[in-house]
């Protein structure tokens, strides 16, 4: 449990600064998406580990791989060269 842990922190943070890294324009400061990224990550480990059980490290990676890049997308703005279409345009 403590190896999951441990690379579920490991795995956010890196899917984390990559987020923070590639989309800055789009993201907040990186003091909200790096934390957000390990807690999403260590959410997603609990998660899956406690629905699969100790079966597998990789499974209990995935499921905290998705649960931390759904975590960061939350904190997505919309791109600034987008524009509303009214409803009578």
């Amino acid at each position: 449990m403590l190896l999951e842990a441990l690379s579920a922190t490991i795995l956010g943070l890196a899917l984390a600064w990559a987020a923070a890294h590639r989309l800055s324009h789009r993201l907040p400061d990186r003091v909200l998406v790096l934390p957000t990224g390990i807690a999403g990550a260590l959410s997603g480990a609990f998660v899956t580990h406690t629905a699969l059980g100790a079966g597998g490290l990789l499974l209990v990676l995935l499921g905290s791989a998705a649960l931390s890049a759904a975590s960061l997308s939350l904190l997505l703005r919309p791109a600034a060269g987008l524009r509303r279409r009214s409803a009578t345009a």
